[in-house]
């Protein structure tokens, strides 16, 4: 079968479209999937990229999506021809978050899904919505899970919410459609007008351009009459968080979610403190939250938003795209 390897120690340059050995047939809990897309998150090209050390060898993307080719004795979950998508922890099934690593996650401690086919327990994945296509299935694993995660499980989304989100990348325009179908107001920044004119057009109710405000905690304060937010989708980490602990409001929830301005950084404490806001870090979530958020899917009839979709054999020139920074929403893989 063709799939995508990387060789250590990583590099986009060391992704290589290669020969590997059918996996065969599904034993008793397993299923046999053809895959057929995949989409690009932050955390796979920092493993592709060799800022994540993975083993030699490794088959890179946590995403997947594809049909079910065949079904192990005891699988009652899925029968053949079923469209399904990968889950990000196999191993966490329900319950609070079981895993602080990323050992057991597909693309970086285990093969990921840059391949044609996949013989797995059943377990690491869930059904696909209705009517979706495979690339836009794959973008739920973990942007689309990320986004659900930490607006309904763990920041108690309702109605009349307002929600601030930083950028327009996968799981903040996720979040944006998300808050949008539940009946929240949203606020979206971004240093692009031109992206926020489309995030404008997808629902948002306020804008901020934060090149131009660089308070821009001070102007999502404003906007909201001086009462502050009550969920901040938080994806850029220790260069963003002190504008975003000025923009929730007090009791508020910070979903602390990327890294994308550095691994590490100063909090204000005292502000978060004064504020009383809940900063929680999340990393994805479990099949049963991703059963669930399918579901609310298929109810409010949502689909991804994809900029670009690419060829696996292309999949270096992808990851190229994504380091641009110029997409609005997910970047596709198919084959």
């Amino acid at each position: 079968m063709k799939a995508i390897t990387l060789a250590a120690p990583g590099g986009l340059d060391k992704l290589t479209l290669s020969d590997l050995p059918d996996p065969g047939q599904p034993r008793r809990g397993e299923v046999r999937v053809a895959l057929h897309a995949s989409s690009l998150n932050f955390h796979d090209y920092l493993v592709c990229a060799g800022m994540s050390q993975t083993a030699d060898g490794r088959i890179p993307l946590a995403d997947g999506a594809g049909i079910v080719e065949a079904v192990g004795e005891g699988v009652r979950d899925f029968t053949v021809g079923d469209a399904v998508v990968s889950c990000f922890f196999p191993e966490w099934q329900s319950g609070p978050p079981l895993v602080g690593d990323f050992r057991g996650v597909p693309g970086d401690g285990i093969d990921g899904f840059a391949r044609e086919h996949a013989v797995l327990p059943a377990t690491a994945f869930t059904k696909a919505p209705a009517g979706w296509s495979h690339a836009e299935a794959a973008t739920i694993t973990t942007a689309g899970l990320t986004a659900w995660r930490a607006l309904v499980v763990d920041g108690g989304l309702k109605a009349g919410d307002t929600v601030l989100v930083l950028g327009t990348g996968g799981v903040s325009i996720y979040a944006l459609q998300i808050a949008r179908a539940m009946g929240c107001e949203v606020i979206v920044t971004s240093s692009s007008d031109e992206k926020l004119a489309r995030a404008k057009a997808l629902g948002a109710t306020h804008t901020v351009n934060y090149k131009k405000q660089p308070k821009w905690g001070r102007t999502v304060h404003d906007l909201t009459g001086g009462r502050g937010v009550d969920i901040v989708v938080e994806v850029g980490g220790p260069g963003t968080l002190a504008q975003s602990i000025e923009a929730v409001r007090i009791g508020g929830h910070i979903a602390l979610i990327g890294v994308l301005t550095g691994a590490a950084g100063e909090v204000p404490t005292a502000a978060l403190m004064v504020k009383q806001a809940r900063l929680q870090g999340l990393v994805v979530g479990s099949r049963d939250e991703q059963e669930d958020f399918v579901r609310a899917l298929e109810a409010a009839a949502i689909h991804p938003i994809i900029d670009r979709t690419f060829a696996l054999a292309d999949l270096a020139e992808a990851f190229r795209y994504l380091e641009g920074a110029g997409h609005f929403g997910k970047i596709a893989v198919t084959w």
